[in-house]
């Protein structure tokens, strides 16, 4: 029961954390280039990227449950595209507010969404083709890395596991085992949360995948799928739960760090089961830190200078 309540809470709590903390490294960002893909039945989505010739890799940076449709959360808080100055271009696709960017079964019905979500399909059929076309498929391998925070960490290791054009995929503060006791209520609480948050309405998770006894809530459970990594790089990083280096105010603490404890321990137990099933992986579980965005620059950067985005 404890462990129920502990998820309930801190997952409940998702849809209002996203604290500016503090940003990486700092320089004048590359030229950002702007475009539209098809989305797959939703209205089109757009993608900002940052490019340079002669660049090693390209990442494809997911956002978190609150994302927003001007720009990703990446660019509101963070300088990760200046990466594109020495070695590893960045590519973020816009939107995809409590979505888990997956293909949804249905609209959500809580909130009469207009459409379903087809962000599976958005990213591995239109948005890839699309870097393929424009010849950002760099790098020895050719392949693309994945990585995102909180939602879009477990969502970067979903797609990173099923499609054979991603190599490396990385997770930050994600959930990674969602058939743990109390994760699947506490999605459908952080769903209904985070529409209500967003203005649009609560979001329905039985849209998304079904009832939580749905097959569909395996197939996007990373502890489950993670036979399917085998070949690949994998991170997962998560703080501590204790306040680091970047002030934040009492309700980011009391909000962020319950967040970040539940992180650590889905990251750490993730860590445990790559290695039993001979999945190459690096992790990143500093001292410090909350779930806030400061910190996730940070591990961006340090798997940069570690290398990590390097073949």
């Amino acid at each position: 029961m404890k462990r129920l309540m502990a998820a309930f809470v801190a997952l409940a709590a998702m849809s209002s954390v996203a604290v500016v903390v503090g940003s990486g490294t700092a320089s004048a960002a590359p030229r950002v280039q702007q475009y539209f893909i098809d989305g797959c039945g939703m209205p089109a989505v757009k993608v900002r990227m940052w490019t340079k010739p002669g660049n090693y890799k390209t990442v494809i940076a997911l956002d978190g449950l609150r994302a927003t449709n001007d720009i990703s959360g990446w660019e509101h808080n963070t300088r990760i595209q200046d990466m594109a100055d020495s070695g590893v271009n960045v590519v973020e696709p816009i939107g995809g507010l409590a979505s888990f960017y997956s293909d949804w079964n249905a609209p959500s019905n809580f909130n009469n969404q207009p459409y379903r979500y087809r962000w599976s399909c958005a990213i591995n059929q239109r948005l890839i083709p699309e870097l393929d076309r424009r010849g950002l498929a760099v790098g020895r391998t050719g392949k693309y890395a994945i990585m995102g925070i909180s939602m879009g960490g477990n969502s970067a290791m979903v797609i990173g596991a099923n499609n054979p054009r991603i190599d490396h995929m990385f997770s930050m503060s994600g959930y990674l085992n969602l058939s743990a006791p109390g994760m699947r209520e506490a999605i459908r609480i952080a769903l209904l949360d985070a529409g209500i948050e967003a203005g649009v309405g609560p979001f329905n998770s039985d849209s998304m995948w079904g009832p939580p006894t749905s097959v569909r809530w395996l197939e996007n459970d990373p502890f489950v799928q993670i036979g399917k990594m085998r070949g690949k790089k994998v991170r997962v990083a998560s703080g501590s739960g204790l306040q680091g280096r970047f002030p934040t105010d009492f309700l980011g603490l009391i909000q962020g760090a319950p967040l970040e404890a539940l992180s650590l321990a889905q990251s750490r137990a993730f860590q445990v089961q790559a290695l039993v099933n001979g999945v190459q992986i690096t992790s990143d579980f500093p001292s410090t830190g909350l779930h806030a965005w400061g910190y996730w620059s940070d591990m961006v950067f340090r798997a940069k200078n570690q290398g990590w985005f390097r073949d």
